[in-house]
């Protein structure tokens, strides 16, 4: 794939191929589609040849029913049979003399109700025309029945057995014995004067002469190619009944069939048949024509046809002679042009080995076009004023290399101390979020030191009133006093650690998550009553983890909080801390109003709030930051409606 592309992307291969284009691929181009017409048209030639064949054979068809019709009117006319119209015997003898000079299977004469054994004239068309005083011949099928009262023995001459044959109409039968005839009728004089009707029938099943007779009208000596063969059948229905194909060397094809496609368009559609088609064993330019007997009804077809195997072997050769003779002026054309060609590509493929050594770093590389003034060697030495101007170029863009490296150096420099300065101004936004929360705390722990102090002085109040007496008495009080000022000093004292800077709190890193939490909901009690929350807590992990105890209390404190504020209505807060694998895994979960799929994406952005003007925005973006700078995750799971838990994940660290 390579080498082809290398070759594609030379200068002399694409001229030569632009050049060749018109020899190798437009003239076989055109050379391709004129054969295409060609053997188009030698194919509606064929078609016309056949089309006129069949015209033929249907001309001398139609012939030998009128000389059928016609010999037999001569008859009836004749004064022989009118002498022997009085004796049955003279008449049965002449009536049998002329059936055989007239090469007919049957002759009889009938009134119209008369007829051999129960033979019904009234249903034949032919019969009733003559009847009328008018003679008439046509095509009809008989029964086997009807051929057998007509003539004995003729049944068995027009049966044929059924040959399974490719390509046709699936059916049960295994014989065709219904007689396909030649049946004409003339007006006679009956000796009591009414008009009757001499009838004469000729069978055209296995009547190889008259098939035989029709082939040799139409395919006369040399009308085909040697090679070539032609053909013509008389079909009863689909069933060939008279052929001169064969099935093999001497038997022909009696009791084959027509393939559906001819079938259905002859004598289905009643439409003539004008195209190559399969004959038996072979492909065959073929012409079919519906029959039609004298009720009107399509009974069976009439076919010629002649073997394309000659005319498509002819249609090879001259493909392959044509072809043959292209190629061979293409081996002896070729060469000559491209040596002709080569004197005007060599200046071009100096111009690209010239490129080639410029691209690889040769500036000095130069085409130097030797005295031809053509317009090749223009264009070289143009490409040559070209390359002095890029190296030019090259040598001051150089120049302005160093420069600008020298200012990107500078401003690196400028980037580095506005990242110094962002980073404390970060830790100043650090701080400011902790102390908004210390201020939250603020009001709750002077709540809960009211309380204390109030308790203080309504006992300190009762002990001046009996300490001069009965010190004893008050003990129960001043140890409540003792209770509520243990109660200040653990407030004051856990308030101060979360308030208190990490540099100066002097708490180890290592801590335990469960101690955290509990520190934290001291430190949100009044909040959470104020609030009317319920708090659940699971407690179930003993591991530690590495983080400052403050940062964490304020990642906690923040999540409670904003649990608190998303049920203002009450509800529940829930608090796992549990071991997640190697981690340690804290939930806080709340049963508030849950929040919406397009807040939920932007919570952990930077000042970025619903709370309107209650909220700075950094609270979850900086918890998010002090858990992942301690090596953990921040994540929230949330649905309207169906409360909302952040999920804290922290490596879980050996106790120290």
């Amino acid at each position: 794939m390579s080498v082809f592309r290398t070759l594609l992307s030379s200068v002399r291969i694409r001229l030569l191929v632009i050049a060749l284009l018109p020899m190798l691929v437009l003239l076989p181009l055109l050379l391709g589609g004129s054969m295409l017409r060609w053997a188009g048209k030698i194919d509606e030639i064929l078609i016309t040849k056949v089309n006129g064949d069949l015209t033929i054979a249907d001309q001398y068809l139609q012939r030998l029913l009128e000389n059928s019709g016609e010999r037999l009117a001569g008859f009836a006319n004749s004064v022989a049979l009118r002498d022997a119209m009085e004796d049955n015997s003279a008449r049965n003898a002449l009536l049998e003399e002329q059936r055989e000079k007239l090469e007919l299977d049957f002759l009889y004469i009938t009134n119209g109700e008369d007829s051999p054994e129960g033979f019904s004239p009234a249903n034949w068309p032919v019969i009733a025309t003559a009847l009328d005083g008018r003679w008439r011949s046509a095509v009809d099928i008989l029964r086997p029945a009807e051929l057998e009262l007509l003539a004995p023995g003729l049944t068995e001459k027009a049966a044929i057995t059924l040959v399974e044959t490719r390509a046709a109409v699936p059916t049960d039968r295994t014989v065709e014995d219904r007689g396909m005839i030649i049946h004409s009728a003339a007006p006679i004089r009956l000796s009591d004067g009414q008009t009757g009707a001499l009838v004469g029938g000729r069978l055209l099943n296995r009547n190889l002469d008259f098939i035989d007779t029709i082939n040799a009208l139409v395919y006369r000596e040399q009308s085909l190619p040697d090679g070539s063969q032609g053909t013509a059948t008389l079909f009863l229905d689909d069933v060939r009944v008279s052929t001169n194909v064969r099935l093999f060397e001497n038997v022909r094809a009696l009791g084959t069939r027509v393939s559906a496609a001819v079938r259905k368009r002859v004598l289905g559609d009643g439409q003539v048949w004008l195209d190559r088609a399969f004959v038996v064993n072979d492909w065959y330019i073929s012409a079919y024509e519906p029959i039609v007997d004298s009720h009107g009804a399509r009974v069976g077809m009439l076919y010629v046809g002649f073997l394309e195997a000659p005319f498509r072997a002819a249609k090879v050769n001259s493909v392959l002679t044509i072809t043959l003779l292209f190629l061979l002026i293409t081996i002896l054309s070729v060469p000559l042009f491209l040596r002709w060609a080569g004197h005007i590509f060599r200046p071009l493929e100096k111009m690209t080995q010239t490129i080639a050594k410029v691209e690889a770093g040769d500036m000095n590389a130069r085409n130097l076009p030797a005295g031809d003034s053509g317009e090749i060697a223009q264009v070289a030495s143009h490409l040559d004023t070209l390359l002095d101007r890029i190296q030019e170029r090259d040598r001051q863009l150089r120049e302005w290399a160093e420069s600008l490296e020298q200012k990107v150096d500078e401003r690196t420099h400028d980037l580095s101390e506005a990242n110094r300065k962002l980073e404390e101004t970060t830790e100043q936004l650090i701080m400011s979020e902790k102390l908004a929360a210390v201020g939250e705390i603020t009001a709750s722990v002077a709540h809960e030191i009211n309380n204390p102090i109030a308790v203080i002085q309504g006992n300190l109040e009762v002990a001046r009133g009996l300490l001069n007496e009965e010190a004893d008495k008050v003990s129960t009080e001043f140890r409540l006093i003792d209770d509520q000022v243990y109660r200040i000093s653990a407030i004051v004292s856990k308030l101060l650690q979360f308030a208190k800077p990490e540099e100066f709190s002097g708490a180890t890193n290592v801590i335990s998550p469960a101690d955290v939490v509990r520190d934290c909901l001291v430190l949100t009690r009044h909040q959470i009553e104020a609030a009317g929350v319920s708090i659940v807590t699971h407690l179930d992990s003993d591991l530690q983890v590495r983080i400052s105890r403050t940062e964490l209390q304020q990642v906690l404190v923040n999540l409670i909080l904003n649990g608190i504020q998303a049920m203002p209505q009450g509800g529940t807060l829930t608090i796992r801390v549990r071991d997640a694998q190697g981690n340690v895994a804290i939930d806080v979960q709340d049963t508030g109003h849950g929040i919406p799929a397009d807040v939920l994406k932007r919570i952990f952005d930077p000042f970025y709030t619903t709370k309107q003007a209650e909220g700075t925005g950094l609270g979850l973006s900086i918890s998010q930051k002090l858990v992942t700078r301690a090596g953990g995750t921040l994540g929230v799971q949330s649905k309207p409606g169906a409360g909302s838990v952040f999920l804290i994940t922290l490596p879980a660290v050996a106790s120290e």
